[in-house]
């Protein structure tokens, strides 16, 4: 199982379905999603709204794999976010997306959600960085994170479990904005591969 997707084509490749498709994208220079308004993925914790009205374009995989994608972006609105989704249902996905919260600082990090409640966990990056590499890798149930500034040196966000039991997911990239809106982001390439998650002890 490996496959690259640019994005090259000026259409929607057919093994790719939306997930409340935007009002703007674009495809041929890779993907470029527009976000619409107040559009978020969240269940519940803290807030006490479910959202799942974020943009997000999705394949289906069977197994273990390692899902990899780079994006350029331009954050206009607190919490404009774009990256990877892996999603069974609404109740039991992950994202992993860097988070604009002003000028200074956003928050690189991901949302693991199980049994409809959500949560998130994070780091300050300087909100100068702009483009960002992110990969999530399957093992069975269990998922490992990772985040990269240069496509080359990974850093691991975390390891996660869905409670559900699914061979197969929807997994691709994702883009939303909670507050505002018009929020540009390019995703450059989508690859699939096997899982980039060894054996070993940790944690």
């Amino acid at each position: 199982m490996s496959s690259v997707e640019h994005f090259t084509e000026h259409a929607r490749p057919e093994q790719f379905v939306w997930l409340n498709e935007p009002k703007v994208s674009r495809f041929g220079a890779g993907l470029e999603i527009v976000t619409d308004a107040r559009t978020d993925f969240w269940q519940r914790t803290h807030y006490g709204f479910q959202r799942d009205d974020g943009h997000a374009l999705l394949t289906r995989l069977r197994g273990d794999f390692a899902l990899t994608t780079h994006v350029r972006y331009q954050p206009q609105t607190q919490y404009d976010q774009c990256g990877l989704m892996i999603r069974i249902d609404s109740n039991y996905w992950i994202k992993a997306s860097t988070e604009f919260e002003n000028e200074a600082h956003s928050r690189l990090g991901s949302v693991v959600t199980n049994r409809g409640y959500s949560d998130w966990a994070t780091q300050d990056v300087l909100s100068s960085h702009t483009e960002m590499w992110y990969r999530i890798s399957r093992r069975g149930p269990d998922y490992l994170i990772e985040a990269s500034f240069d496509g080359a040196r990974w850093l691991q966000l975390r390891i996660a479990h869905l409670h559900k039991q699914a061979d197969t997911v929807l997994a691709g990239v994702y883009a939303c904005s909670p507050i505002g809106g018009q929020f540009h982001c390019r995703f450059t390439e989508l690859a699939i591969g096997e899982s980039a998650w060894g054996g070993g002890e940790g944690g």
